[in-house]
């Protein structure tokens, strides 16, 4: 992340991933957005309807989507925003590739989320699915990681298994 970003967490949850950002970075300012405002937040978070990003265009220097976009039922449109109002976007997914994903990332996300009330649509893409969308963005992976390390082992085995990754999209170049 650029060193001064003005950063937009859509889909802040409770704001713990935001706020241990900002005590690693504390050049950095983090504005959070949700459509289900929890009782306690570890940033301010502010309502939005899921659809539209209440910002200008190029508000923003980043816009973050973590653990997001499988969970909007229209996860096109969500980039799309992100892009209108962010100059380059991170997010933070799942790939639904490989033997069991699908099945394994419906019981990720039904553990993680629905005592939350999350919606969970268990809109999961593949790799193919994603770079199709980046490409309808007209932005490009300036970075791409697979391997994020997210469970010890033995847990590992079953859920990093290239089910996640993590990219920050730059405006393509060509």
């Amino acid at each position: 992340m650029p060193a001064n970003s003005r950063v937009l967490d859509v889909g802040a949850g409770d704001g713990r991933l935001d706020k241990q950002l900002l005590e690693r970075r504390p050049d950095i300012t983090i504005a959070g957005l949700d459509v289900l405002i929890r009782p306690w937040t570890a940033i301010p978070v502010q309502p939005f309807d899921g659809a539209h990003i209440p910002f200008p265009d190029q508000a923003w220097d980043v816009v973050m989507l973590v653990d997001v976009l499988h969970h909007t039922g229209g996860a096109l449109s969500v980039l799309k925003e992100a892009a209108r109002v962010g100059r380059s976007i991170i997010v933070k997914d799942h790939l639904d590739e490989g033997l069991a994903s699908n099945l394994t990332l419906r019981f990720m996300d039904y553990i993680g989320n629905a005592r939350h009330g999350v919606a969970l649509p268990y809109d999961y893409w593949s790799r193919d699915e994603w770079q199709s969308a980046f490409r309808e963005l007209g932005m490009e992976p300036a970075v791409w990681h697979e391997r994020l390390g997210l469970y010890p082992v033995p847990l590992t085995f079953w859920f990093d298994r290239s089910l996640h990754f993590v990219t920050r999209l730059e405006a393509s170049r060509g």
